[in-house]
């Protein structure tokens, strides 16, 4: 498969780009990771990520406690101190507020690395690091992991560096399966989903062209369809029309379109040609452009991922300039930064 070609720090800067959070990412060393697997690289990055947290000053905030006390904090619950009969033993309930690091987002990071330390397949030498990181944790308790928990947080400016930490708690959360019948835990490689993978090669595209270029305004355009019909019912069923990324500036206008592909090319009767469904997608996105945006210096490109093997063609349809271009996801990071800047020179 393609993307088991992709070296493992490549998917690290994708994930980075693709969450928007290059600057967290780029604080995380992960040039020294000899694995190739993706869970070795998740516990580095977690390992490292809290290290970081823990010189800057691990997160904390004010909770509520209750507890049965002879000294007096913060206020008196009357109505449960007479229901327990406490008062004759001097030992009210006692509600107050006190600064603790036993805060969600500390909760989630320990128990992502408790999960992680059972795959028994982990490096050794990242299952130490990561024991050693949980002993920092000790004032932290665990929480129930569920995909609705990492919603929950907050998260302010001072602290904003936890998003990207849980970010890779999320995938990670996401990638963990336990067998019923043995117990084991195992990690499920996203990178065989190509539907995850396709999302993500989109996102990076298009935080990519957001972050290293100034000359043009970078989003995702929704269209609409030229559709006539009595029948309102009829408007329900039609697709929506989106752009994975448009590039818009005053001298041009490119509609970029991501195709996470096995193969660029199909075979009809022994010859080689173009996909027709992705030629006839981006046409279509030009011409409804061109008619409901005013764009009058338009053009279409198609972007593949590949590894080891470079295309690129140039032709006009309609008028309209379209390239057919791939980036090598297998090559060192810099030079795939220089290609992605050359497409759209």
């Amino acid at each position: 498969r393609m993307s088991h070609s992709i070296p493992i720090q490549n998917i690290y800067f994708l994930l980075c780009y693709a969450w928007n959070k290059l600057d967290e990412g780029e604080t995380i060393d992960v040039s020294g990771l000899d694995s190739i697997e993706l869970a070795d690289l998740f516990a580095l990055v977690l390992t490292n990520g809290i290290r970081h947290l823990l010189r800057r000053g691990l997160d904390r905030d004010y909770l509520a406690f209750s507890e049965e006390t002879p000294r007096i904090r913060g206020r008196i619950n009357f109505p449960v101190t007479i229901k327990r009969n406490l008062l004759p033993l001097r030992r009210p309930l006692c509600e107050f507020d006190e600064l603790s690091y036993d805060v969600l987002h500390n909760r989630i990071l320990k128990t992502t690395i408790n999960r992680l330390l059972r795959l028994e397949s982990l490096d050794r030498q990242n299952k130490e690091s990561l024991w050693e990181t949980s002993r920092w944790l000790r004032e932290v308790s665990t929480v129930h992991l569920t995909s609705q928990i990492f919603r929950r947080v907050q998260l302010h400016r001072n602290n904003s560096f936890y998003r990207f930490l849980l970010n890779v708690c999320e995938l990670i959360h996401e990638s963990l399966l336990v067998d019923e019948t043995t117990g084991k835990t195992r990690f499920r490689d996203f990178l065989r989903d190509e539907g995850k993978m396709r999302t993500l090669f989109e996102e990076f595209v298009r935080n990519f062209y957001r972050i290293r270029q100034n000359e043009f305004t970078v989003s995702s355009r929704k269209l609409k369809w030229n559709i006539e019909s009595d029948s309102r019912d009829v408007f329900q069923y039609i697709p929506e029309m989106r752009t994975d990324i448009c590039l818009e500036a005053a001298h041009r206008q490119i509609v970029l379109d991501c195709k996470f592909a096995k193969e660029i090319f199909t075979s009809y009767f022994g010859k080689e040609s173009l996909k027709p469904g992705h030629l006839y997608q981006l046409y279509t996105y030009l011409k409804h452009a061109k008619d409901q945006l005013n764009w009058t210096s338009l053009e279409g490109i198609l972007l593949y991922p590949v590894t080891r093997y470079s295309v690129q063609m140039k032709f006009k349809v309609d008028g309209f300039p379209f390239q057919i271009r791939t980036i090598d996801l297998n090559q060192n990071w810099k030079q795939i930064e220089r290609d992605l800047l050359q497409i759209i020179a």
